[in-house]
């Protein structure tokens, strides 16, 4: 059946399995609406675009699908930007679907008009292109689903110029069965094995790419009697109670110094970014085997590394099978008194430097169902959280890592609550990150989302006040004067609380996973 190409798009999408689109309509995108309630794709309107492209970042963390967002040409792509960007470092699949002027070479003073569209959104994901008919529109969909299911997850950009939108087109032909993810042969698997096996203190580093097999870590871990880290993306991997868990203290500075007692390091699914260490290198003296699927990664490896191309969870589950078959359950290679310890006094370290926060997010912690999903912003409670909150789940909390965005966390949130329906769903965010996406609380009330949003409200932007001063530089401008947060709230007709005490902020995020409407929590360091 023949429809305008926009209509088509939204139908090839929905044959491609998409449920969900979030978005905001205008004057040059109104052919991409035309086909969204036929194709029966529930549309979501966010209050400004790049909301829309946060909270498609936060569906496709929940689900491990493609989130999809349409907007407009100019500055609705702009507006999207930092989102993409967001996507792109933290390998997530955001696909964003554009419409685009016809001619900006022959024309100007154009609406929404730019000196190049596609190649500014080209600076934050993949890959961006346009398509000026419907076989290529097809095309690059596909291109888009199969890079996501294929290899390293990052954003996407197509761009349709409007004249085409509106055009008659055939529909998109069924698809073809995706690639998976690289693997590792036989011989590959068998000298990572060896490897192992002879060192006599492996560590391994579980990063976001191995988050899929968390079932079998720990396993693989007590077989070998090796030491384990994870990343802030990774915690939940490594069973908490593991004797020779680390947790998520990489960044702590001492953690170079365990690592180079290590013969062996095993780091599978990550970056080992400036992000995950905060130092230029790891600290380790020994040979390294790096799994990843992004080849970019391996580049890095030196002389006596063993770099594998391969899904870190397909390797994971490969040992698991084949190390019981060599070898029983070893003895373990480090001292489990001294990684307690060692553990203790980076708590103590984070305490020390955050006051009054770890306390806080215990109490939240304890409060909390273990398959409770979290999306947080770029703020000292989460910065101190990650650290010490040992995840129960793999792949439950999300944090803007790579691009460190303010005002990720509420629009995420909602993105993953859509898709989370009935499951719980958390947001914790600043006081000065909430006023980013502050009017996406109006997307929240108008879904009747049972959402809890903790706002740590320390009335500044106390990070930067505290770099200025480690600096010798005079605070200036760290401080903003903030609105009445929960007036504001019940101005969009959420739910609103101050809690009084640790108990009493318990009570409130339990009673707002059930209550029909989103619920502002805000919390000050005062709290007890």
């Amino acid at each position: 059946m023949q429809r305008p190409l926009g209509a088509q798009i939204s139908h090839m999408l929905k044959s491609r399995g998409v449920e969900v689109i979030f978005g905001i309509p205008g004057v040059h995108n109104v052919e991409m609406y035309r086909g969204i309630e036929e194709a029966g794709i529930t549309h979501v309107l966010a209050r400004h675009e790049q909301g829309a492209g946060f909270m498609a970042d936060g569906y496709a963390r929940a689900t491990g699908k493609a989130g999809v967002c349409y907007l407009i040409t100019g500055p609705g792509l702009c507006n999207a930007m930092t989102a993409l960007g967001q996507a792109y470092s933290d390998s997530v699949s955001v696909l964003a679907v554009t419409s685009c002027l016809d001619d900006v070479t022959g024309k100007r003073g154009q609406l929404h008009q730019m000196l190049d569209q596609r190649a500014a959104a080209d600076t934050v994901c993949d890959w961006s292109e346009e398509a000026r008919e419907a076989g290529t529109a097809y095309e690059l969909v596909d291109r888009a689903l199969v890079g996501f299911a294929s290899k390293r997850k990052r954003s996407c950009h197509i761009q349709v110029p409007i004249g085409a939108l509106g055009k008659l087109a055939e529909p998109a032909q069924p698809a073809a069965m995706p690639p998976g993810l690289p693997k590792a042969d036989t011989a590959t698997l068998r000298a990572v094995v060896d490897r192992v096996l002879a060192a006599e203190k492996p560590a391994f580093i579980f990063g976001g790419g191995s988050v899929a097999a968390a079932d079998v870590a720990t396993d693989v871990l007590r077989m070998t009697g090796a030491a384990a880290f994870t990343t802030y993306a990774g915690r939940g991997i490594v069973a908490a109670d593991y004797p020779l868990f680390f947790g998520s203290y990489l960044a702590r500075p001492e953690s170079a110094s365990v690592l180079a007692k290590a013969d062996l390091v095993i780091a599978l699914g990550t970056e080992l970014s400036e992000g995950d260490l905060w130092r230029d290198e790891l600290g380790h003296q020994a040979p390294m085997i790096r799994v990843d699927i992004d080849p970019v990664m391996l580049a890095k490896c030196k002389a006596g590394d063993l770099p594998v191309l391969a899904d870190a969870e397909a390797l994971l589950r490969a040992m698991a099978v084949a190390i019981p078959a060599r070898v029983e359950d070893r003895k373990p290679c480090w001292d489990a008194k001294a990684v307690a310890a060692t553990k203790a006094r980076w708590r103590a370290e984070v305490m020390a430097e955050r006051p009054g926060i770890v306390e806080v997010a215990e109490a939240l912690k304890a409060a909390l169902p273990d398959d409770c999903m979290i999306y947080s912003d770029m703020t000292q409670f989460a910065y101190a959280a990650k650290e010490i909150w040992d995840m129960p789940r793999a792949g439950h909390w999300h944090h803007p890592t790579g691009f460190g965005t303010l005002g990720y966390a509420l629009p995420a949130a909602i993105g993953g609550a859509v898709a989370r329906r009935g499951l719980p769903t958390l947001a914790i965010l600043g006081d000065y990150g909430f006023q980013y996406t502050v009017q996406e609380l109006g997307t929240a009330v108008e879904l009747g989302l049972s959402l809890p949003i903790l706002i740590w409200d320390n009335g500044k932007l106390a990070e930067i006040e505290e770099s200025m001063v480690r600096s010798q530089i005079a605070p200036n401008a760290v401080v903003a004067r903030n609105p009445d947060f929960l007036a504001l709230a019940k101005a969009y007709g959420a739910g609103a609380v101050e809690p009084a005490s640790l108990a009493e902020m318990q009570a409130a995020v339990v009673a707002a996973f059930d209550a029909p409407e989103p619920t502002i929590i805000r919390v000050t360091p005062v709290i007890e």
